[in-house]
């Protein structure tokens, strides 16, 4: 089993004001180590049912918001690379899939705020976001179905998300 869980956004610029060096850390984890990864452990993966490779996408790379063109982008070619993967190893017996979670509340926001807990806490007021243990249990069950059954992709959102941009926050 391969998971690759790379991530970050860094910063929340429009395009006309974004740091390039944002940009380059978010292609380098999301993009580029997805594919490094990926090419170092498939020599090492059983060509058998059951081995597999779980994607770690994004909500944001099927909807784009406002200052997320460069984080967007990645996770939209995370989720191209899965489907481009899923073919390319079609008849080997290694299932490919992506899980692409919504608001989750993990060290995303101070990563993507440089470290400013502030800002970084205000994204989840009010709301209920998801938890890393719930995506945890989501690869857990992606992983644990049968060997002839290929998750393809998971769009996981909580409740209180109904879209990437729309969030329902109580007062």
């Amino acid at each position: 089993m391969l998971i690759n869980n790379a991530g970050g956004a860094h910063g929340l610029d429009p395009v006309a004001e974004a740091k390039e060096e944002d940009w380059e850390a978010m292609f380098q984890g999301n993009v580029l180590g997805l594919l490094r990864m990926t090419r170092a452990a498939l020599p090492l993966m059983p060509r058998d049912a059951g081995a597999t490779i779980i994607n770690i996408g994004s909500a944001a790379g099927h909807t784009a918001y406002e200052g997320g063109a460069a984080y967007c982008g990645a996770k939209a070619a995370e989720r191209k690379i899965t489907e481009a993967l899923r073919l390319e190893l079609n008849g080997t017996g290694i299932r490919v899939g992506t899980i692409d979670p919504g608001m989750a509340k993990t060290e995303f926001s101070m990563v993507r705020f440089k470290g400013d807990t502030g800002r970084a806490q205000k994204v989840y007021e009010g709301t209920q976001p998801l938890m890393a243990q719930d995506v945890a249990e989501a690869m857990v069950w992606v992983a644990s179905r049968p060997p002839h059954v290929n998750i393809d992709e998971l769009l996981i959102k909580p409740t209180d998300q109904a879209a990437v941009h729309k969030v329902y926050r109580r007062k």
